[in-house]
């Protein structure tokens, strides 16, 4: 057993041992690429530095880069996404060291940030790009060792791109939420499912015929909407972007403003990666026992400072994840999970089939990033396409559908410019 971590409770790593084993059934990729690994060893040597979600499927990732022969450290990319029973087996079954425990404050999350920096990284693994941001601002003395790293997550990615634009990124980072079979699955699908699943979990209302309005129509978002409305919600949509606000009415959604949505929606979702997307104006518009939930990376897309300030009384716990804020003028509005991702503050997270094929681009990024880490520059890269076919075909297989191939004839006219009308 690892002697440096700091987690919960190490007692509770039985049960955490069967729940990653649940997991790992219904991840059928990452499987078998841990297979492969554990033959190969590519990333024998390799120190890896991780930052994301203490979930099930964590593990599982975990488990594999291990598998390849790579030293890992595991902290928490956010303070309430960790599982502790995960965290306790990790350390206890598998030797790794994670530093983790679920409600930590804001200190402790970034001292775990730093004791996972201290693993002298040469790939960083990251969710939200705190650990990236934490060693360019404090911790330099180790950019040298540092290969290279993958991004998980778009707010993630937003950081990293504007660190890249500003010249301030010093080594190349794989988007691995760009990669098609992340985000096309993982965003739709697992955060749709996700989000919905914590909303009820945390408030137990029922959706049908309530008003659901979802900030932003980005992948994360549609799936929020679609899952909503497949509920009974009737579904309002707020979007910045003109081309998605039209492909979310083209989907049968009512688009309006955010400012005109306030007073109409009972339930609002917000999944857009920036700041007060929920601000004072429009809460000084809600109606009375409005429901507020962020499904985004970071506590900042509802104003929770505002919340506060229109509050005549601090907020009171009125359910696990539920709270209840009085406003001066009488209204009462509940926030959910602190305003914090609340599909793992008050849920699990995504299922494990659609994280089978987000951290299997994980693990193939790190192996990725180890070999072609001396030809990059130090931008953010999109995972190459060939790598995202095998992941796709991988899965398919596990799921016993088969495909079409092109016959040779195909592949030539595919490949010509002289015919076409015969």
């Amino acid at each position: 057993m690892s002697s440096e971590y700091d987690v919960k409770n190490l007692d509770l790593a039985p049960g955490g041992r069967l729940r990653i084993e649940w997991a790992e059934q219904e991840m059928p990729v990452l499987r078998q690429i841990r297979e492969r690994l554990a033959k190969e060893q590519p990333l024998k040597g390799l120190r890896i530095s991780a930052c994301l979600h203490v979930t099930t499927e964590t593990a599982n990732l975990m488990r594999t880069l291990q598998s390849g022969g790579a030293d890992v450290v595991l902290c928490a990319s956010n303070p309430l996404s960790t599982q502790d029973d995960v965290a306790a087996s990790l350390v206890h079954h598998d030797e790794i060291p994670v530093y983790a425990v679920r409600g930590e404050d804001n200190d402790t999350y970034f001292q775990h940030i730093n004791a996972a920096l201290d693993h002298q990284p040469h790939i960083t693994m990251d969710d939200g790009a705190d650990l990236v941001s934490e060693l360019h601002k404090g911790r330099t003395d180790l950019l040298n060792d540092v290969m290279g790293g993958t991004e998980e997550t778009t707010t993630g990615v937003i950081r990293l791109r504007a660190m890249a634009k500003d010249g301030a990124l010093k080594f190349p980072v794989i988007a691995v939420n760009d990669s098609l079979t992340k985000h096309l699955f993982d965003n739709r699908y697992g955060t749709g499912q996700s989000t919905i699943d914590g909303i009820i979990r945390a408030t137990n209302l029922l959706l049908a015929g309530r008003v659901v309005v979802v900030a932003g129509y980005g992948w994360c978002s549609r799936g929020i909407a679609m899952r909503a409305k497949g509920l009974g919600a009737r579904v309002i949509v707020t979007e910045i972007d003109p081309v998605k606000a039209l492909e979310a009415v083209m989907d049968g959604y009512q688009v309006m403003p955010m400012l005109d949505a306030a007073p109409i929606g009972d339930i609002f979702v917000t999944s857009t990666g920036d700041i007060n997307v929920i601000d004072i104006p429009h809460m000084e518009r809600m109606k009375h026992g409005a429901v507020l939930a962020n499904s985004g990376h970071f506590n900042v897309e509802i104003n929770l400072k505002g919340l506060a300030e229109l509050s005549d009384r601090p907020a009171e716990l009125v359910n696990r994840h539920v709270e209840r804020y009085h406003l001066k003028d009488g209204r009462v509005l509940y926030l959910l999970g602190e305003g914090r991702l609340i599909n793992l503050a008050a849920a699990e997270g995504h299922p494990a089939s659609v994280m089978d094929m987000s951290f299997a681009n994980q693990a193939l990024g790190a192996e990725y990033m180890l070999a072609n880490h001396d030809q990059l520059e130090n931008i953010v890269y999109t995972i190459p396409a060939q790598v995202d076919a095998e992941i796709a075909s991988l899965k398919l297989a596990a799921m016993g559908v088969k495909i079409d191939t092109l016959t040779d004839e195909q592949v030539a006219y595919l490949n010509q410019w002289q015919e076409g009308t015969i």
